[in-house]
């Protein structure tokens, strides 16, 4: 393999981390926080090239765009991080053998997480920051659309890592290509663990081709039921805002399902949606209640395929259920990991 020696100097990289104590990774996380806002400039200029690259009408722009604002929250997350509790060393179990054996069950790190994600610079450092928190190298496998951004996410963490004496090593961005992909997939012996971050596209793809363990994160369809007992202002304003806020984050809403009996209030539950462009896909209810009160252009009867989809764009499904228990079916039949919501003053529902 092209990224032997690369595996290799990260495994060994790995194991100069067993030296280090909690309150010398918390120094660091601190520092690597501090570095990322002191040079925001540089984190946005390289940002930029990747952003020239990229349609600003494509969803994933704004989950590739770094801000000041959300360069601080970056550093506020890493700093949270590295407040929590050490993960090493607790004894999860102990017992005494009937020859006085004292035996301790006790959490270590893994040794090396190799991480598959999107265009979310972002992950670049969420991704460091848990796994030298747990003791672990990690090798980013970012995707091309942000292989400037984290270039230089990665150039700010190695100069934290090298004035403590750390070997960089530990924290190694893969060449953007899907050569690198497949090797990291394949490095049995170098790699002790895999975990996609981002499309239900990308978390089947490493599921369905990994010779390593594979942890998967959440790909589910994210839906919103309006109950029957719905407050109706609420509900318009928590439809909008969890369909449009962000379109291209994985807890955005894909699908939402609407009591039959408040089918009349569908257009009003919408409407906010309109000025966002929203596509509503609707099952033939729905898109009777909707035709004529929703913008035409903005309107399509749904597909079987519709209400599996994981959007990530100015589009949603619409389902029409006659109550909760058909609406609660209907969400666990597409994904045993999802985001639900429900609209209803009605407590014990």
């Amino acid at each position: 393999m092209k990224l032997n020696e690369t595996f290799l100097s990260v495994r060994e990289a790995s194991r100069s981390l067993t030296f280090l104590s909690d309150s010398e990774i918390h120094a660091v996380l601190l520092d690597v926080a501090d570095a990322a806002e002191a040079n925001a400039t540089e984190l946005l200029s390289e940002n930029k090239k990747d952003l020239d690259l990229m349609d600003p009408n494509d969803p994933k722009y704004d989950r590739l765009k770094l801000t000041v604002e959300r360069i601080a929250g970056i550093a506020s997350d890493m700093r949270a991080v590295a407040a929590l509790p050490s993960p090493l060393g607790r004894i999860l179990s102990e017992s005494i053998r009937p020859n006085g054996m004292h035996l301790n069950k006790v959490s270590v790190a893994f040794g090396v997480i190799g991480i598959i994600y999107e265009s979310r610079p972002n992950v670049s450092f969420d991704v460091f920051s848990l796994c030298l928190k747990s003791g672990n190298a990690c090798l980013l496998k970012g995707s091309k659309d942000a292989h400037q951004s984290n270039v230089a996410i990665v150039r700010i963490i190695h100069r934290v890592l090298s004035k403590y004496g750390i070997d960089p090593a530990v924290c190694t961005l893969l060449p953007a290509d899907r050569e690198a992909t497949t090797e990291l997939l394949n490095a049995r012996g170098h790699v002790d663990l895999i975990i996609p971050r981002g499309s239900a596209n990308l978390i089947n793809f490493v599921r369905e081709n990994a010779r390593i363990p594979v942890i998967e994160t959440g790909a589910g369809i994210c839906h919103t039921y309006f109950d029957v007992d719905g407050d109706l202002t609420k509900g318009a304003a928590i439809v909008n805002n969890a369909k449009t806020r962000r379109v291209s984050v994985c807890n955005a809403l894909d699908c939402l399902l609407v009591s039959e009996q408040r089918l009349k209030d569908l257009p009003t539950l919408c409407a906010p949606l309109a000025s966002s462009n929203v596509l509503i896909f609707a099952d033939p209810q729905a898109y009777l209640a909707l035709h004529e009160k929703y913008p035409a252009a903005l309107l399509e009867k749904a597909t079987e395929k519709t209400f599996g989809t994981e959007f990530l764009d100015y589009k949603m499904a619409v389902k029409t259920v006659s109550d909760l228990q058909e609406a609660l079916t209907h969400i666990a039949s597409f994904s045993s990991q999802h985001s639900e919501c429900i609209v209803s003053e009605n407590a014990e529902t």
